[in-house]
């Protein structure tokens, strides 16, 4: 709905500014012009639509990344993507002002004052014409702003927000069993979750001093998963398993990587790799079913070959 069905507003201007899109985003809510769509939309049922467009961006970015061939013409997709992304918040702020919470531009007002405030390493006095001086982004400690990064954000927790219209109790930062871990939401995508806590724990000292440390958790994870095999406890097994994809992550975490990331560059590799195979293998007349899988592997070797040579 956020394509084909608003196309037909036009204005005069031979560019479209933020200001024309709030305006769309409104006569789309309004009760008697609107769309009958975007007038059904509550904040709950736009969730998988957001999730949905943030998930097509990222596709895109990959897509580009791993493509042998014609890259600027899947980044030619990006411009469109990014801005049904956007449209989403510009959604969401849409149904808030509606409520008299707030609006888009509370958004970016909130959103700008937190940036100026987490980044007292380019912005000292915490304004925008404020700048560092005297050192270059590759001499400023990484170590040094991660630090102060989750200082200012736990600072935060239990401050009120800079606008009031999105002002909201905070209450983590005063609670009893208060946490480093605090702040990493239920909902994100698993491994995306390890990650973030994983790296929590480490910025607070829960960390191996190397990645020998971390393969050696790998192997000890593995050696437990082979262990509740063995022993035949399937769900012993299951469990074990996620201890080590959780090790893995620490991993990934510990190479710069991460972990959704590169998995998703694993699934676009083996989705090239397979399909190489079957078109290989339907070119000499045969089939999947038919084939043998050594046969498979011989199909599977040359697929990475050619991506090498491309």
């Amino acid at each position: 709905m956020t394509s084909a069905a608003h196309d037909g507003l036009k204005c005069n201007d031979a560019r479209y500014s933020l200001d024309d899109l709030l305006t769309l985003m409104s006569v789309l809510r309004d009760p008697q012009y609107g769309c009958p769509w975007d007038l059904s939309q509550d904040y709950a049922s736009l969730v998988p639509h957001t999730l949905e467009e943030a998930y097509e961006v990222a596709d895109v970015i990959e897509r580009a990344a791993y493509a042998t061939e014609n890259r600027d013409e899947v980044l030619s997709e990006l411009p469109a993507e990014l801005g049904d992304l956007l449209f989403q918040g510009v959604f969401y702020a849409q149904i808030a002002r509606e409520q008299q919470r707030f609006d888009f531009h509370d958004v970016i007002h909130v959103l700008t004052t937190k940036m100026l405030r987490r980044h007292p390493h380019v912005f000292p006095d915490g304004t925008l014409l404020s700048r560092r001086e005297g050192v270059l982004p590759h001499e400023v400690d990484e170590r040094a702003v991660n630090t102060r990064w989750e200082q200012i954000k736990q600072q935060e927790k239990p401050a009120t927000s800079e606008s009031p219209a999105l002002e909201r109790s905070a209450v983590e930062g005063s609670r009893d069993d208060a946490s480093v871990l605090d702040g990493v939401p239920l909902g994100l995508p698993a491994l995306t979750r390890a990650m973030k806590l994983s790296k929590k724990a480490s910025r607070s000292g829960f960390d191996w001093p190397d990645v020998s440390g971390v393969l050696a958790k790998i192997r000890e994870e593995l050696g437990e998963v082979e262990e509740a095999l063995d022993e035949g406890d399937e769900a012993h097994a299951r469990e074990e398993v996620g201890d080590l994809l959780f090790a893995v992550v620490n991993l990934a975490r510990t190479l710069k990587a991460d972990p959704e990331q590169v998995l998703r560059g694993t699934n676009a590799r083996f989705e090239s790799r397979f399909r190489h195979v079957e078109a290989a293998i339907a070119a000499q007349g045969g089939s999947l079913q038919q084939t043998t899988l050594a046969e498979m592997d011989l199909h599977w070797e040359a697929a990475k070959q050619r991506e090498a040579r491309s």
